[in-house]
């Protein structure tokens, strides 16, 4: 029994066949839909071990030939599985046989954003499906889809390896949560085939840029409550501006406090202390700002000094009224001295 296994063994071995010493310039090919292709097919058997050589292809295959060692093939990629073979007949018999590999690609017909894509006016914190189409194009495990918005790309998607090397419509789909920030801005996408460094360096394919329209409710510019503080005898601006899509209108509340006739403004002048308030409102909401109007305290410094100096006279003119006061009620500015009489 252990013979019988042994033996089985040996023979086995025995019909291994030694590696295939041929060798395929270049070993891959990149190449656009009926383009022409051009390898080198060697070997390095001795021209008496040899038979023959060739190359088996769709079209440009190249009969056997004797007395060679290297054989070229050119043909042209119109066989979207072609696979070219090169071989060797050898004088004992034996085969030797290498493959090309071969990727055919096509460029998209065309890559666009679908029609069912919802580009329409879009509310805020929604989510909204995005599609982009992909016609005509190969091979697909090779494609990679790139969403832009504005100037960053947003979304990648590529594709199955196992689809197969027959052109193909593909489509990328990109779900867009709208915010505020994205209003006006450009949304495109973008195909492109990689073949890394293997392969060329192919263009890519945009669709057209689509603008992007975002309604939200306003939002004020400045901190919803404010405490201001008016001067007496002065005036002072109030600023109820806000943003918001579609623009928000404005209106102020107490009316009869306001100074001008500017209600509707988002810029309010008022000369008066109190609470105001303006609500701002458009189709997607409404927002309310206070402010608080408060009188400057009076300035005591500027009191303390007109009474001081007040003060100060009086008793300047109650020293002087002291001197110059007389008995009978009247005022004598003399010095003093008793006047001589004249006779």
């Amino acid at each position: 029994m252990l013979f019988f296994i042994f033996s089985c063994i040996i023979a086995f071995a025995g019909t291994v066949s030694p590696p295939c010493p041929l060798q395929i310039i270049p070993p891959k090919v990149v190449v656009g839909y009926g383009d022409s292709i051009a390898a080198n097919c060697s070997c390095n058997y001795s021209l008496d071990q040899l038979e023959n050589m060739g190359w088996e292809s769709p079209n440009g295959a190249v009969s056997p030939t004797e007395g060679v060692t290297f054989l070229l093939l050119k043909a042209n990629a119109t066989e979207w599985t072609m696979e070219p073979k090169c071989y060797t007949n050898l004088l004992d018999g034996d085969q030797c046989l290498k493959r090309l590999t071969v990727t055919i690609y096509k460029m998209a017909d065309n890559v666009s954003v679908s029609p069912q894509s919802q580009m329409g006016p879009m509310v805020e914190g929604k989510t909204y499906r995005m599609q982009c189409d992909i016609a005509n194009v190969a091979p697909a495990r090779h494609l990679s889809v790139y969403w832009h918005k504005r100037n960053k790309i947003v979304y990648t998607e590529s594709f199955n390896k196992e689809l197969n090397q027959y052109p193909v419509n593909l489509s990328s789909v990109f779900n867009l949560t709208a915010q505020r920030d994205d209003n006006a801005a450009q949304i495109w996408c973008e195909a492109k085939l990689n073949f890394g460094s293997s392969g060329p360096n192919l263009r890519s394919m945009k669709s057209r840029s689509h603008g992007v329209i975002v309604l939200y409710p306003p939002t004020f510019t400045q901190p919803e409550k404010e405490t201001v503080t008016l001067k007496a005898g002065g005036k002072i601006d109030l600023n109820c501006t806000a943003r918001g899509n579609p623009m928000p209108s404005c209106s102020w509340h107490p009316s009869d406090l306001i100074l001008e006739n500017n209600e509707k403004q988002p810029i309010l002048t008022v000369t008066r202390e109190g609470t105001y308030n303006c609500t701002v409102s458009n189709t997607q909401g409404t927002n309310t700002k206070y402010f608080i109007v408060t009188s400057a305290p009076r300035d005591h410094t500027v009191l303390a000094g007109l009474l001081g100096g007040f003060g100060a006279l009086a008793v300047v003119l109650l020293i002087v009224g002291y001197f110059t006061l007389k008995p009978d009620g009247t005022f004598s500015f003399c010095n003093g001295q008793p006047t001589s009489s004249v006779i």
